[in-house]
Parts: structure tokens; C-alpha cells; sequence
């Protein structure tokens, strides 16, 4: 894993993802550092080649699951699952909700601006 991770979502073009989230990266870097820090194992003998597509995968899946969690999406087997798992890497190391919202609305924000940016395309 460490050595390469490719962004893969149903429906979406491999090229115009790059595209997409070029264009984002370059507002928005600061935020995918950000996330990055709480989300990417610490302990990896080097680090992950295309991090950035990681990262907003990972966006993606918390813009996913708070359709579920908003009822806007019906629940699959995996949503406790993927929703726990969510929660617990953005908890990590925070002693507040605030804080953890604030990492939830990151993710959101950044999903919805890629998926904008990608349809504009």
C-alpha cells in the first residue's frame, strides 16, 4: 500500500480526476495536509505516492456516509462500520467535538468542491 494509491469511485474518469483535484490542490493544500496528518499511518517505511488521491478518497467516503447519517441514503452492511472507522481516525489525539467537527466539515467541503470541480469539467 505504501508505495502507491490510485483514487477509485464509481463513476468517475480516471482522467478527469486528476484534473479535478489539481485544480483543488492548488486552494486548497493546506487542508489535504491536514487531514493527511490524522489519516495516513505514521509508521510507513516510506510514504504513500499519490497521497493527495488518498486523502480524498477518504473525503469522499465522509461525504458518502453523511448521506447515510442524514437519511439521504439508505444503510448498507458497511455503514457502522465505515462510520466508526471515520470517526475514530478523526478523533484521534482530539479532546473535543469541535475539533472533530471541524475535520468532518474539512472532509465534506473538500468532496463537494471536487465533485463541483469535476462536473464543471
Amino acid at each position: 500500500m505504501s508505495s502507491m494509491y490510485v483514487l477509485k469511485k464509481e463513476g468517475f474518469e480516471a482522467g478527469k480526476i486528476k484534473q479535478a483535484l489539481d485544480m483543488l490542490l492548488v486552494d486548497r493544500k493546506n487542508e489535504f495536509r491536514e487531514l493527511s496528518n490524522m489519516i495516513m499511518p505514521k509508521t510507513l517505511s516510506e510514504p504513500i505516492k499519490n497521497w493527495e488521491q488518498f486523502v480524498m478518497n477518504f473525503c469522499l467516503d465522509v461525504n458518502e456516509a453523511f448521506k447515510t447519517w442524514s437519511g439521504d441514503m439508505e444503510l448498507n452492511q458497511n455503514s457502522p462500520q465505515k462510520a466508526l472507522t471515520i470517526l475514530r481516525q478523526l478523533s484521534r489525539g482530539k479532546v473535543n467535538m469541535t475539533q472533530l467537527s471541524h475535520l468532518l466539515n474539512i472532509s465534506f467541503d473538500l468532496a463537494e468542491e471536487f465533485k463541483e470541480i469535476y462536473r464543471r469539467i
